[in-house]
């Protein structure tokens, strides 16, 4: 938890420097060049997945001799459309969270949600998002809505680590296979999602905490009277975010266990759906950056889907294709969005 605070706090100088004082034209330039830098990125971290990453789905699928040539369109087709969903429930999720600050249709909430998308491949574990959501938002009110977005991400975090602890119990109840051996190791493991799940769960249901912990960086404590908006959130939209978290989360581990049973991964569904979560946590807890990330979760995948029967070309193809449509695919979107959107560098 220390580090993704601090990965948050690193983007908040960032949202510092766009909400600040400087003139107007000088503020549209530096976006300009923002937006342009992140499409940018954004073109050759594909290019680099695709011609470095030994997972990527096109090497994937051709050591496997055309994986997906019996694959029925129409499930490919449904996974994609979840993929919509997936997106829509975190629009709406971080649409509730800002709307005490403005009130934004929900067409600019989905371009504000895949502009954070394509910002945070630039970011460890992704967690830089937010970066590229507020500046949908009034100046004035960035810094507030940084600080609520970080709240809204820690709801999803809290959901994995929640649903994963729980798969991995039961996967030790029932004896499946996992690479970590009983004993000190597991109970290591163990010890630490329990502790991450906690500090998450005091933190998002008392975000007031959430705001002490932001005033104890020192470039962040002047900025405490934005950070008050975490102290004024409702109960019923913390738990309304959390059951939001908590779909969306159904959605992608649908869409993952879809994507092994349709390439023919030979897991049990029942083993899937307990496995799957366990790959969402080990993925959370262990930290990515930039060009590994795809490279972690099909590890993480391959380490826990290959024991309990997933031939390892499916395994690293569903990953490499669930990453693909969920963020890649998005964050591509949301790059395009960002460079030709507008983006208000005054109050008016």
């Amino acid at each position: 938890m220390p580090k993704m605070i601090r990965s948050e706090a690193t983007g908040l100088l960032l949202i510092v420097s766009i909400a600040g004082n400087a003139h107007a034209t000088v503020q549209r330039t530096l976006l300009l060049l923002f937006r342009l830098g992140i499409f940018a990125w954004a073109c050759v971290y594909l290019v680099a997945q695709l011609r470095v990453d030994e997972s990527s789905v096109l090497r994937a699928s051709l050591a496997g001799g055309g994986l997906f040539h019996d694959v029925p369109l129409s499930g490919l087709l449904m996974v994609a459309v979840l993929m919509g969903v997936n997106w829509g429930f975190e629009a709406f999720k971080w649409r509730l969270l800002v709307q005490p600050l403005e009130r934004i249709p929900i067409w600019k909430a989905v371009a504000a949600t895949l502009a954070g998308c394509s910002v945070s491949l630039v970011t460890p574990n992704r967690t830089g998002e937010f970066v590229g959501r507020v500046l949908y938002l009034r100046p004035e009110q960035r810094i507030a809505g940084a600080s609520l977005t970080v709240l809204g991400n820690l709801s999803q975090v809290l959901v994995t680590l929640v649903v994963g602890t729980f798969g991995l119990l039961l996967m030790v109840l029932l004896e499946l296979p996992l690479p970590v051996r009983t004993g000190w190791p597991l109970g290591a493991v163990a010890f630490v999602t329990v502790l991450f799940t906690l500090a998450a769960a005091v933190l998002f249901l008392f975000p007031q905490l959430l705001r002490q912990l932001l005033d104890l960086i020192p470039f962040l404590r002047r900025f405490d009277r934005h950070f008050r908006v975490l102290s004024e959130v409702p109960r019923s939209a913390l738990l309304t975010t959390l059951a939001l978290s908590a779909l969306r989360y159904v959605v992608f581990t649908a869409q993952f266990v879809a994507l092994l049973l349709l390439l023919g991964a030979d897991v049990p569904i029942d083993h899937a759906v307990l496995a799957v979560p366990v790959v969402f946590l080990m993925t959370t807890l262990v930290p990515t950056f930039m060009l590994t990330e795809l490279g972690v979760r099909g590890g993480v995948a391959l380490a826990l889907l290959q024991p309990l029967g997933g031939a390892p070309v499916v395994v690293v193809a569903a990953t490499s294709l669930l990453w693909s449509l969920n963020v890649l695919l998005p964050a591509l979107v949301g790059s395009v969005l960002l460079l030709f959107g507008r983006s208000r560098t005054t109050t008016a």
